[in-house]
């Protein structure tokens, strides 16, 4: 247990070694509208009242739903915006029996929250059950589900008996943190898209960092890298990173690639990298040491004469490109330059001095080696840019400035954005971001999504709603490989990199040292007029402002705290 706790004085030690603090918060969330009901339903409103979440004796002005053989009462409610947790119900009456079995159904989408298991539109209970049975007596208050959600319907099963609800309420479990960093700017949409971001990366830091709240609810290293640069951007040092790279780390000995991936075991090796240059917490790193040599050794071995990255099966960059060799093949190629180049960063910051020289060897080899083609994947083309295997400026005029937002993923999104901006095209990420992430908030989305293309927008309907006749039910209809149909995750972690593109790159923060000690700030507004946030250091906050003058040139306003440099 942490110091600090007070349950020492309630369990003995033995007990207490075998314990462990949750650092989660709850609150109890009213929903915000009932959206569609059906059968006998009585007062339904009663159920979006703010009462007190504490069930009483006696009954008043509840809400009462009664089953008959031919029509079953259901409601659905909408609490507002996707949570992370599960539902209380509070029941007074079950009828005759004190006892009433209902069925919950969670859902991201307003659609989701209908659907029957199974089917074309595949919605599940893989991970976590967001459609079951639960048993209600009378005078109760019964905790239901844990998962990802906004919309729930509730049916009364047992025919012939009046239930009647006091209320239910959402049930938010979320570590409640501070938004140290900011990001405004005189485009709305562009601020809407900043907060989006920041909550979607939010409800999946639970004690580790999760893909997605609803279904994905594991530590998959290999997703995590826009998560982790979210919350650096957005929350500064926070215990849960370094706890999932420890966890990855230590449920994968080598020779094992953590995840079963190669890429993956790259990735931690990029995030161990970024979090140290962002915290300068060497405590951390030097206990990360053992490992990450042994690591960087194993990947060393699969380089081959020409330079080429070998790494065996299963070889993957994300899931759009699972399909396409060349995409693939150029992907690893500049991953394995990222984390071969960040492990010698580190291994010179801890004074190991041959293991930095032999990655100087490796990246040598590496860079010699070009790849033919990337498949036509902006995907794998902005890793090579980042990776210096690419020239940003015939990258972006080729390939990633065509076709708009098309052929983007959300996952890989951020680094199209990253290697655009190294281009200097920042109008163009400014329209891919309005575009591909407005897109998702222009169907009702309150956090980003799985997997999204711009296609979808068409014809569709919003997933806040019930899909009218003739319009597409976008959570239903679509998705490939793991994601397909309502298995869709709308509120997955990877999806966030604009949230610190725009601090990057606007705002123009970039650090230097470690422990952001020296940072600097280049700001590049694009079409925009005015631009300003901050962004957390271990020091505190340091506060940018830039605005662009009639004459074409921006004024900047910079506070930082006194153990930060600043250079411009």
């Amino acid at each position: 247990m942490k110091n600090g706790s007070h349950i020492a004085d309630v369990f003995d030690e033995q007990i207490c070694e075998k314990m462990e603090a949750d650092d989660r918060k709850r609150f109890y969330i009213a929903p915000q509208k009932v959206l569609w009901q059906s059968g006998s339903v009585t007062n339904s409103q009663a159920l979006v009242e703010n009462r007190a979440a504490q069930i009483t004796v006696e009954p008043k002005d509840g809400c009462v739903l009664h089953s008959t053989a031919e029509n079953c009462a259901s409601v659905l409610l909408d609490f507002g915006a996707e949570i992370h947790g599960g539902i209380k119900i509070f029941t007074w009456l079950a009828g005759s029996k004190h006892h009433a079995n209902v069925r919950v159904r969670f859902g991201e989408s307003a659609m989701e929250a209908m659907s029957e298991l199974g089917g074309e539109q595949n919605a599940t209970n893989d991970h976590a059950v967001r459609d079951m049975v639960v048993d209600l007596p009378d005078m109760s208050m019964i905790s239901v589900g844990e998962t990802g959600f906004r919309f729930v319907r509730i049916d009364l099963l047992d025919q012939d008996q009046d239930l009647v609800l006091k209320g239910v309420k959402g049930v938010l479990v979320y570590m409640d943190l501070p938004y140290v960093g900011s990001f405004r700017c005189n485009d709305e949409l562009l601020n809407r898209i900043w907060k989006t971001g920041a909550y979607t990366v939010h409800l999946n830091m639970q004690n580790y960092i999760w893909d997605g709240v609803k279904r994905d609810r594991l530590v998959w290293i290999g997703d995590m890298h826009p998560e982790t640069s979210t919350i650096q951007a957005v929350f500064g040092q926070n215990e849960a990173v370094p706890r999932s790279l420890d966890f990855v780390r230590e449920g994968t000995p080598l020779p094992n690639w953590m995840n079963g991936y190669p890429s993956y075991s790259m990735w931690w090796m990029i995030i161990q990298h970024d979090w140290y240059v962002h915290t300068g917490d060497m405590e951390f790193l030097k206990r990360q040491m053992p490992y990450y040599k042994g690591l960087y050794q194993q990947l060393s071995t699969f380089i081959d004469e020409s330079g080429k990255d070998c790494t065996p099966e299963p070889r993957f960059v994300d899931w759009p490109t699972a399909d396409n060799k060349e995409a693939i093949d150029a992907g690893l190629q500049a991953l394995h330059v990222m984390a071969t180049r960040s492990a010698k960063r580190l291994f010179e910051a801890c004074g190991e001095a041959e293991l930095a020289k032999q990655c100087e060897a490796d990246l040598e080899k590496l860079m010699k080696f070009r790849p033919a083609g990337y498949g036509g994947a902006k995907q794998a083309l902005s890793l090579m840019v980042l990776a210096g295997l690419a020239s940003a400026s015939e990258a972006n005029e080729a390939c990633l400035s065509q076709n708009g937002a098309h052929s983007i993923s959300t996952f890989m999104g951020y680094y199209i954005l990253r290697a655009r901006a190294a281009a200097g095209d920042i109008e163009g990420c400014l329209e891919n971001i309005r575009d591909y992430w407005g897109g998702m908030l222009s169907l009702g989305a309150t956090t980003f999504w799985e997997d999204f293309d711009i296609d979808w927008l068409e014809n569709a309907a919003r997933i806040d709603e019930l899909t009218p006749a003739g319009k597409v039910n976008v959570h239903g209809a679509y998705g490939k490989y793991c994601y397909i149909g309502y298995r869709h995750s709308l509120c997955h972690g990877w999806s966030s990199g604009p949230t610190p593109w725009m601090q990057e790159t606007i705002l123009g923060v970039e650090v230097l040292e470690p422990g952001c000690r020296k940072i600097r700030v280049t700001p590049r507004l694009g079409s925009l007029e005015w631009a300003e946030g901050s962004f957390p250091t271990p020091y505190g906050p340091v506060f940018v402002r830039h605005e662009k003058k009639a004459d074409g040139s921006v004024e900047s306003d910079i506070k930082a705290p006194d153990e930060v440099e600043v250079v411009r």
